[in-house]
């Protein structure tokens, strides 16, 4: 069952005319790239969307670099927490 969005976001992987479908069904708006190989174009796709969602796997990526992060280490919410936003200052600030 999908969540309810105005937009469903994703990469190459899932292009699919049944996955699209799908998401139109729901009364969303795919923003999915279409494979090299594709007779259809990618016209109608918001490429400002997909550059954001781009962002934020970039951002997660960068988060995994962090073992005790990557690994979950601390078994408590609050020290895994604290870890967690000790990791995003890390990537904030500038080396």
């Amino acid at each position: 069952l999908l969540p309810q969005g105005d937009f469903v976001i994703a990469d190459k992987g899932y292009d699919s005319e049944a996955i699209r479908n799908k998401v139109r069904e729901r009364n969303s708006s795919p923003v999915i790239p279409r494979k090299q190989n594709s007779k259809t174009g990618n016209g109608d796709i918001d490429w400002c969307l997909y550059k954001y969602r781009h962002l934020v796997e970039n951002a997660f990526a960068r988060l995994k670099h962090f073992r005790a992060i990557a690994t979950r280490y601390d078994k408590l919410k609050l020290q895994f927490e604290s870890m967690l936003a000790l990791a995003c200052a890390m990537i904030w600030l500038p080396m």
